[in-house]
């Protein structure tokens, strides 16, 4: 589309447009001066262009959803939002402030690398920023950190790089398969962001892709692509084939290099196997740091390695009282002990009334409920073995590679029997076949479904849990795969009044803390919502060197927003009725609890 705004145009009569900076198919984007005569960035988004993964779950556009709920030095800093009619037709518009200096790719290109020193000084910054945003409350991935997106605050004495454009950037609990990763830059996507997993860990491998091309002048890995015409396959398969190199240093000596602890530091974060690399930013910065000493001893990766499954001990269990650390949920406890934890260790009684044995079930609701808690308190209660598998532990850059992860994870099920398999993100591992998920992924969820049939047979009990109930293959859902389906909605009264106790009694208290008074206080808050608001209260207290009380508590409460809105509530209560009217498994669910 043409320039929308000409110079000197006026939005809503607070900002005049100085002169057009750049232009995608949804948005363009303009320097503009306000009203009191500041100078600002302005993005200008095209509402009926927008796809859905641009918007969030109460359908506000989300990149300005995430501006608005960050704040951090090393973040570009939101200053306002609105929305314009221009032309009868819709548009929103973001404001963040104007940053005079240059981006790392003006740095590079004028510079072609930059040396160590100078290097650790602008990454470091650089994750900062990424470690604030993947501790938030509901953590942030960027998914776009390339060169082009950093700026480089040159307006005082001391540079700052400072992390802009979140077009691309998204909270972790949302669902990444109709993500779109053919519009990222492929030399800083990690090896799993081919296949659609994206995480804070994939955020770390493009700094470590930044690190390298600071040092080097070209990114990781670099092959020459405009030969394939834009053909995203071809482009995605040349890449990771040149990946099964290892990383070549440009005929740099590494004895020679001015860090060579940085070397190791750099393949590290760029390592084909997300289990080598940095876990998170903090650990990332350790090793920058010096704090930590990184050791990089590995062969170049194989399609046979490549295949091997992650590091996945199967946690042993005796019979226990599991159940016992979980406050109120009575129905729930009951259900799962009639219907389930009975039928497994009754088997023959229950075979002889014709009941068969159930084979697994899906723990579906709000995020911040307990879902992981519950399947390793149901693991103890019933003796299995348990291991928890994420997409990530799954992800594989080669065509069927994931099939053969899939076969490979349920016979070590087999082998560890009776085991419990707990697969957290259902939707990412199982999407729906109705929507456009590609071949690939079709045949990961027909390999699943393929495995999962009857497993309770061989001694397998699958627990699923997911945010995204809505977005699940539904085959997962029929008798002899998933047979329980659980609704997990936030706690009632009691429960939250046993939460307040849980997370408080090994504090510093004053007398007479009002915990019934507290769980009335925080109606509709989830389980991780309580335990932050009692650490907040606790950190308050430490302060002050005083004991919790009730006013640190009801102060901490007052400006703690819940993690799960009205609105999301209800598209959840509306969820739970489709799936009930299509199971007869289902029954009324009384609110829940969590730990005793």
């Amino acid at each position: 589309m043409s320039n929308l705004l000409e110079k000197g145009f006026k939005i809503d009569n607070k900002y005049t447009v100085l002169f057009f900076i750049k232009r995608s198919t949804s948005f363009q984007s303009y320097r503009v001066k306000g009203d009191n005569g500041k100078v600002f960035f302005l993005k200008l988004f095209s509402t009926a262009k927008l796809k859905s993964f641009q918007f969030d779950d109460e359908g506000n556009i989300l990149e300005i959803s995430i501006l608005k709920n960050v704040s951090h030095p090393n973040i570009v800093k939101y200053i306002n939002d609105g929305e314009t009619i221009i032309d009868n037709e819709k548009y929103s518009y973001v404001v963040t402030e104007f940053i005079s200096g240059e981006t790392l790719s003006d740095k590079i290109q004028r510079e072609h690398y930059v040396s160590s020193f100078d290097v650790k000084d602008l990454i470091l910054p650089i994750l900062n920023g990424l470690h604030y945003l993947h501790s938030l409350k509901s953590p942030v991935i960027h998914n776009e950190i390339t060169s082009q997106n950093i700026m480089l605050d040159l307006s005082g004495n001391v540079v700052i790089p400072k992390i802009i454009d979140f077009c691309n950037a998204r909270y972790f609990h949302q669902t990444s398969k109709a993500y779109p990763k053919d519009v990222i830059n492929p030399f800083y996507m990690a090896d799993e962001c081919f296949n659609g997993i994206f995480s804070p860990q994939s955020d770390l491998f493009s700094l470590g892709a930044l690190m390298y091309h600071l040092s080097f002048g070209l990114p990781p890995w670099y092959v020459d692509l405009t030969k394939y015409n834009s053909d995203k396959t071809k482009i995605s398969n040349s890449i990771l084939s040149q990946r099964k190199k290892p990383l070549a240093f440009l005929n740099i000596d590494k004895s020679n290099f001015e860090d060579s602890a940085l070397l190791n530091v750099i393949i590290k974060a760029t390592h084909h196997d997300i289990d080598v690399r940095f876990k998170s930013a903090k650990e990332f910065i350790q090793a920058i740091n010096g704090e930590i000493e990184v050791e990089i001893n590995q062969p170049t990766k194989t399609e046979k390695q490549e295949t091997t499954l992650p590091k996945k001990d199967f946690k042993p269990n005796r019979l226990g009282k599991g159940f016992d650390r979980i406050a109120g949920m009575e129905n729930l406890k009951s259900i799962l002990y009639n219907d389930v934890i009975r039928a497994l260790r009754e088997k023959e009684l229950f075979e002889s009334y014709g009941l068969t044995i159930p084979n697994g079930m899906l723990l579906y609701g709000p995020p911040g409920c307990g879902k992981t808690f519950i399947a390793e308190s149901f693991a103890e209660e019933v003796g299995y073995n348990f291991v928890q598998i994420k997409p990530s532990d799954l992800a594989s850059i080669y065509v069927h590679g994931s099939q053969e992860k899939i076969g490979k994870l349920f016979a070590e099920a087999r082998k560890s029997a009776p085991s419990i398999l707990f697969i957290d993100e259902l939707d990412a591992i199982m999407p729906s076949r109705d929507g456009d998920i590609g071949h690939s992924y079709s045949a990961e969820v027909n390999e699943f479904l393929a495995q999962m049939t009857n497993c309770s047979q061989d001694g397998i009990f699958i627990i699923g849990a997911t945010n995204r109930p809505e977005k699940i293959d539904t085959a997962i859902m029929r008798t002899g795969r998933l047979d329980k389906h659980i609704y997990l909605p936030p706690p009632d009264d009691k429960a939250r009044e046993q939460m307040f106790e849980l997370h408080l009694k090994k504090r510093p208290l004053e007398l007479g803390l009002d915990y019934e008074l507290l769980a009335k206080k925080t109606e509709g808050y989830v389980a991780s919502d309580i335990e932050f608001i009692c650490n907040e209260a606790a950190r308050k207290a430490l302060q002050s060197k005083s004991r919790i009380s009730m006013e640190f508590l009801e102060d901490i409460i007052k400006i703690t927003k819940k993690s799960v809105s009205t609105n999301e509530l209800k598209k959840y209560e509306e969820t739970k009725m489709k799936i009930e009217g299509k199971s007869d498994d289902l029954s009324n669910r009384t609110p829940i609890g969590f730990r005793k």
